[in-house]
């Protein structure tokens, strides 16, 4: 017998949604963390939030409970918990402004034309495209080598965090452009015929 009130959607009790929820939650406490200099505890809390993100896809798949909640959701919390982090730790002079001005334009830019894109043709898939992924990973990458820099004195973690922090950049730039190049050929057609193109 379920233990969830009758009146909450079925897609908020899928097991992958709550999971993604629970990783939202994750996000305060873990900016907390980071303004008391509580290192360990930040990247602790990075890495259940990292895991919670691969179990809850899995459990997706394996449960068969993929929703429409869930693939709006997951790339929220995602983008919620990365971009506040990088603005908390350049807050803390851990990552260059522009890195984190960067990443913000990146994103509120696919939001803005995203948002364009629903008002003007109803157009709802957005899915992520290889290199938005990669972007993903690397800024995933960078907050864990920034995080671990702070608990090890390490020469090599020095260079791992310039290198992230260059990468970061650069696929910002090249994702963002890829993304644009997307939504010019697919409002070129349409939006009747638009659908399955991903």
């Amino acid at each position: 017998m379920s233990s969830f009130p009758k009146n909450i959607p079925s897609s908020l009790r899928a097991t992958p949604n709550i999971l993604t929820l629970m990783r939202i939650c994750m996000t305060p406490f873990l900016v907390a963390a980071v303004l008391e200099n509580d290192f360990a505890l930040s990247l602790g809390l990075f890495i259940a939030a990292g895991l919670s993100d691969a179990l809850d896809g899995t459990l997706a798949r394996l449960l068969k409970q993929r929703t429409t909640l869930g693939q709006y959701l997951d790339p929220v919390a995602d983008k919620l918990l990365l971009s506040t982090l990088f603005v908390v730790l350049t807050y803390k002079g851990l990552i260059p402004a522009r890195v984190t001005a960067m990443v913000f334009g990146r994103d509120l830019g696919i939001l803005v034309v995203a948002a364009i894109l629903y008002a003007a043709a109803g157009r709802r898939e957005f899915w992520p495209s290889i290199l938005g992924k990669a972007n993903t990973l690397i800024q995933i990458c960078t907050v864990t080598a920034v995080l671990l820099r702070e608990l090890l004195n390490a020469h090599w973690l020095a260079v791992v965090c310039t290198v992230s922090l260059n990468a970061t950049m650069a696929l910002t730039v090249i994702s963002g452009l890829h993304y644009a190049w997307l939504v010019s050929r697919r409002t070129s057609t349409p939006a009747a015929s638009g659908n399955g193109t991903h």
